[in-house]
């Protein structure tokens, strides 16, 4: 229930004050009602200039508006006034309120589109009689005022519902001393329905029943899909900071475990992590030996080995051994929190279509009403009646209502998203098509992007492997895994002991063998590869196992076909230097950086986009979703992580990588029709609106008019079925 508040008298919200000790106090909100770029720039600019606030940011995916004041106290109620004076109502931001509102929102626009459909339909069975008279047969006087009150009986209420979101959205405008593009809309369909009611009560020849209910079915198309457009584009923050554990394992002072939840985890306190679960904060490693797998934070395909003095980061999974912990964070502070910030933070983007559509609005409103308004005066200046000047007028409004340009953008954009959908592309966000076909420079992480993101075993013997087999077999190490894979079912060794970080040792058909690190298999003094594993009998020769995470089938023609196009290619991995020298060789990329944190990654992206560049970035793995969220456009592959899938503007099915550049051709097909239906809907409304002043059409015609017109930007759009093809 949003609150309503008198800016003299507001009620004390501080208890929704989330404060930082010694820092700036912060409020998050969920405001209704704000739909697109223009809303989030007026209600940032009025919130930005209140003297307690030093910054305002509005998600239009989630309804949330952050506001940062400028010490560690601020007025939260003078906030909601302010959104309340602009015409929008706010509540302190509960997220469950947030989908509740959202999943309300559109089972209204749901309700109300099918209630105008049914209104539309029934309303024509009586309106086609009455229109057949304009060419001879002519009904009689009795027949066809029946029909035009039955019309009026179906049309009327299905038009009342169903343009309620338009009527509230305009009130609200209205009362806070603005007009929105809802206003000419809402004005256009209640003129309709009097004059036609005024007519049918006169017994006169023009009723436009039919006409304003099907002005609404249409806008209501082009507003559901908006609206289901938007709902994809989901935040990845949450799935990101899902990813740390929920509780964490806590030594107290007297060695007793305790469970904690991770909230209540304090920077210094012991933490106890065992073989298998993930590391819930940022820590010291006090006591233990084990590997963690660090694939979802860097990227690297080989399991780190940590010991007493090394540090761990929130979100790892520990492989192998126990580890004794010293919290050096707390979970909000963690290297996940941070990530996740991070994504939030590169959340939001202003499309240029967006803007396109948000200025012809701001021009067609107040254009629109003004010469509405001198139709009307004019008519009645040069001698016309009344009831033609209002006619005139209407027309006015109804032949230009943004209808078209309303589905410039959503029918293209739905039709391209089918597209590519059909080519293994899911796409979570229109603006995300105008984006991708601005990018000029690609960025790829490498594992599991241009690699399949799985070790191989390389030419090994296969008496070897044989040899190897039954002791890979007991490990849950990745590259042991790749070894029993590639021998296939069989044996396993008995007396199994694992030492973390090390290797694996057993017992085969009576011998000790051991599988593991040089050093484990006595070549002291080596140099060991994270990328090979060693296997020996006690006292025998030693045989070595390398491994590579292949390259994808298709990615050197991938890496082809986007040069072809223009862009140019970089890697940014927190892989290994070698694997990375590697594949950058094999695929002729010459830019690449090795190494990468997540930050690092996110401030490259950062440098990319100083310099003028739009960059797409390609990616699969936590270390990866910062990057993709703040580059202009992302794309991440069906196998990544959920939370990069979420941070990702596009998600590719199957191992093709062939995908990229298909998307980057379907979305510079798409930005042409959406520019050719913004060409057309400017033309379409030049040319009518002089027509409709001169009283060369009347509302039927003008509705008509303004539906071709809708129709033909829809045609516009499926031409978007043959392009794209490779």
């Amino acid at each position: 229930m949003a609150l309503t508040l008198n800016p003299a008298a507001a009620p004390d919200l501080s208890a929704f004050l989330k404060k930082t000790e010694g820092g700036p106090a912060r409020l998050d909100l969920l405001v209704k009602g704000a739909r697109c770029a223009a809303c989030m720039s007026k209600i940032e600019k009025a919130l930005g200039d209140l003297p307690d606030v030093a910054a305002a940011r509005l998600n239009l995916t989630e309804g949330r508006l952050t506001v940062r004041f400028a010490s560690s106290q601020g007025d939260a109620g003078r906030v909601i006034a302010t959104l309340e004076g602009l015409g929008y109502p706010a509540t302190p931001y509960d997220p469950a309120q947030a989908v509740e509102a959202h999943d309300k929102e559109s089972r209204r626009l749901i309700l109300a589109m099918a209630v105008a459909g049914f209104g539309a339909g029934n309303a024509m069975m009586f309106s086609v009689p009455v229109w057949a008279g304009l060419f001879g047969q002519e009904l009689g006087p009795a027949t066809r005022t029946m029909m035009l009150w039955l019309s009026a009986i179906v049309a009327t209420p299905c038009a009342i519902y169903a343009g309620l979101p338009f009527f509230e959205s305009a009130w609200r405008s209205l009362k806070a001393g603005r007009a929105n593009m809802d206003v000419p809309i809402s004005i256009g369909v209640i003129l309709t329905l009097f004059i036609s009611f005024v007519e049918t009560l006169l017994q006169g020849r023009d009723a436009y029943f039919d006409a304003a209910v099907s002005l609404l079915f249409l806008l209501l198309i082009g507003r559901w899909l908006d609206h289901r457009l938007r709902a994809r584009a989901r935040s990845a923050a949450a799935d990101l900071l899902a990813l740390q554990a929920p509780a964490a394992s806590v030594l107290g002072a007297d060695g007793v475990e305790r469970i904690k939840p991770l909230s209540e985890v304090a920077v210094g306190e012991r933490v106890l992590v065992r073989p298998g679960e993930r590391i819930p904060v940022d820590g010291f490693v006090e006591d233990g030996v084990s590997e963690l797998d660090n694939a979802l934070l860097t990227g690297e395909t080989a399991p780190l080995p940590v010991r007493p003095g090394d540090t761990c980061r929130a979100g790892a999974v520990n492989l192998s051994g126990p580890l004794r912990l010293l919290a050096l964070a707390r979970s909000e502070d963690s290297a996940v929190a941070a990530i996740a910030r991070l994504v939030e933070a590169g959340a939001q983007t202003k499309s240029l279509y967006v803007r396109l559509a948000d200025r012809a609005a701001a021009i067609y409103v107040p254009v629109i009403h003004s010469l509405a308004a001198l139709t009307f005066l004019g008519g009645l200046a040069l001698g016309l009646g009344p009831r033609e000047a209002l006619l005139r007028a209407a027309a006015l409004l109804i032949i230009t209502c943004p209808c078209a340009l309303g589905l410039a953008v959503p029918a293209v954009q739905i039709t391209a998203s089918s597209r590519l959908f059909r080519k293994g592309v899911l796409v979570k966000s229109g603006a995300a098509l105008e984006r991708l076909a601005e990018v000029d420079h690609v960025v790829f992480d490498k594992t599991g992007v241009l690699t399949e993101g799985r070790p191989r075993l390389i030419d090994a013997p296969a008496a070897a492997i044989a040899m190897a087999a039954p002791l890979a077999r007991t490990s849950a190490h990745p590259l042991a895994r790749a070894l029993a894979a590639e021998a296939g079912p069989g044996a396993r060794a008995v007396d199994v002991v694992e030492t973390a970080g090390q290797g694996v040792e057993g017992v085969i058909d009576g011998r000790r063998a051991r599988l593991g690190r040089a050093g484990f298999v006595g070549l002291e003094g080596r140099a060991g590869s994270e990328t090979e594993l060693w296997f020996a009998f006690d006292g025998d020769t030693r045989i070595r196992f390398a491994f590579s995470d292949q390259l994808r089938a298709d990615a050197q023609d991938t890496i082809a076909a986007l040069r072809r196009q223009g862009l140019t290619v970089e890697i940014l991995s927190g892989d290994l230097t070698g694997p990375v020298a590697r594949a950058a060789a094999t695929l002729g990329i010459s830019d690449w950086r090795a190494g990468l944190t997540p930050e690092q990654k996110a401030a490259a992206i950062d440098d990319l986009t100083a310099q003028g560049r739009k960059v797409l970035m390609v990616g699969d793995g936590l270390n990866d979703t910062a990057a993709l969220a703040r580059a202009h456009a992302a794309m991440a592959p069906g196998t990544a992580l959920d939370a990069s899938q979420n941070a990702a503007d596009l998600v590719f099915s199957g191992v093709d990588l062939g995908a990229v550049p298909d998307a980057i051709q379907v979305a510079k097909a798409a930005r042409r029709r959406a520019l050719e239906n913004f060409g057309f809907s400017a033309l379409y409304n030049v040319a009518a609106a002089p027509m409709a002043m001169l009283g060369l059409v009347n509302p039927l015609v003008a509705a008509l008019a303004m539906s071709g017109s809708s129709l033909i930007v829809t045609l516009n759009a499926l031409r978007m079925h043959g392009e794209g093809r490779r």
